[in-house]
């Protein structure tokens, strides 16, 4: 999607064996549209090399402050203000010391502490034993260090090189792609909670049986993801789907619309915005076996009977914190014919300011997807575009409905 076409990322490596994982982040980085010059310590040589980092970046690689290449040989100033972003990957424990004392007597440090606070900024991605991790000198450094403007990424937590479990692992490289992608975006929904449902229910017959639909929860998450990166505090509730959870985003799995609407009601209160992007079952059986119902050989079908489930975007928007202005509810309509009719008609039937419809059978299990979206002044489409997009696009045009519902 080129997400970060015209910044250029200084990815600077500090001794650790996690500077394996930077040569992938390099590639990423630069598949994003991003352009990436690589600084190197003494000590991340020792674990890979300068020839390696500059096949995949295109670039010569730095790593003394006596780089006679550098017309003026100040390769602390060249490199610092041509920068958009320093992002320091792995960051050892011993260089978030160094960023604590403001020591500058190698090429990396020295860059970090001349670079223009204001307009460049400086990314953390910490690598170290979980001992390391969690000793207060680190800590105490890491809080230093932020206090100081910049920003401290999370680490991982698992199997580290030594053999040991725990925290402090650096992030995957795919992790830390979307770290930088968030900190890139505007944040168009600062301070804004929003809740977010996606995927399916599965209403159960039996131990073994259920109905349930479709939906993948691919545009779910996306738009979760999205909020997240706008600025808010995400609550995802999730039907069963088999998806990765966007960093940053707090999830909840349910699996029937009953559990839902139960886990939505216990976060709405508190929310601002609720987006019901879930395909939530119409009707359940009105008793579940508790045992397999099994074919006895004589040809006669069970006897199903159904009850209605409960209508989970109108339950939140008829709650009082929607109705004195404090929640924006926005639902999806998932149509297989006469979208506009249907989703002008449900918009008004839920009572919600925003509905967005879509063609089901076009989109279910699909990475696109096209949108209509339907308010008290029309209506207009978005596009087909892949979910990722679309999510970045309904966001924001949320964001900018909500300085009116606040007024």
């Amino acid at each position: 999607m080129n997400e970060l076409a015209g910044k250029h990322i200084v990815l600077g490596l500090s001794g650790g064996v996690a500077c394996y994982k930077a040569a992938d982040l390099c590639r990423q980085l630069i598949k994003e549209g991003a352009t990436v010059q690589v600084v190197m310590t003494e000590a991340a040589r020792q674990f890979i090399t300068p020839v390696t980092m500059q096949a995949l970046s295109g670039r010569p690689v730095h790593g003394s402050q006596w780089d006679a290449r550098e017309p003026n040989n100040m390769p602390h100033i060249n490199l610092s203000r041509e920068a958009d972003a320093i992002l320091i990957a792995p960051c050892s424990a011993d260089f978030v010391a160094r960023l604590a004392q403001g020591r500058a007597d190698e090429l990396l440090s020295l860059l970090c502490l001349a670079r223009p606070q204001e307009r460049v900024p400086l990314l953390l991605a910490p690598a170290m034993n979980r001992e390391m991790w969690a000793h207060p000198a680190t800590q105490r450094n890491l809080a230093q260090v932020a206090q100081d403007g910049a920003t401290v990424l999370a680490v991982g937590n698992g199997d580290q090189a030594c053999g040991e479990t725990g925290d402090g692992r650096m992030l995957e490289p795919e992790e830390l792609l979307e770290e930088v992608i968030a900190f890139f975006t505007p944040k168009v929904l600062a301070g804004q909670k929003v809740l977010v449902t996606a995927g399916p229910t599965f209403e159960a017959i039996d131990p073994v049986r259920g109905i349930t639909n479709h939906s993948s929860g691919k545009m779910g998450f996306a738009i979760a993801r999205a909020a997240r990166e706008a600025g808010a505090e995400v609550t995802l509730v999730a039907g069963p789907v088999h998806l990765a959870t966007p960093r940053g985003v707090h999830r909840i799995n349910v699996q029937s619309a009953q559990n839902m609407l139960e886990a939505v009601m216990q976060k709405a209160q508190k929310a601002t915005v609720f987006i019901a992007t879930a395909a939530v079952a119409d009707w359940r059986p009105a008793t579940q076996s508790e045992q397999k119902i099994k074919k006895d050989g004589s040809g006669q079908t069970p006897v199903l009977g159904f009850v209605e489930n409960p209508d989970i975007l109108a339950t939140v928007a008829q709650s009082q914190h929607a109705l004195v202005g404090d929640l924006f509810c926005v639902g999806f309509a998932a149509e297989s014919h006469d979208l506009l009719a249907h989703a002008t008609a449900k918009r008004q039937r839920k009572g919600v300011p925003l509905l967005v419809g879509n063609i089901g059978p076009a989109t279910f299990g699909q990475d696109d997807n096209a949108l209509l979206l339907v308010d008290a002044q029309g209506h207009r489409e978005l596009p087909r575009a892949s979910k990722r997009i679309l999510a970045q696009q309904l966001v924001a045009e949320i964001a900018q409905r909500l300085p009116a519902l606040q007024a």
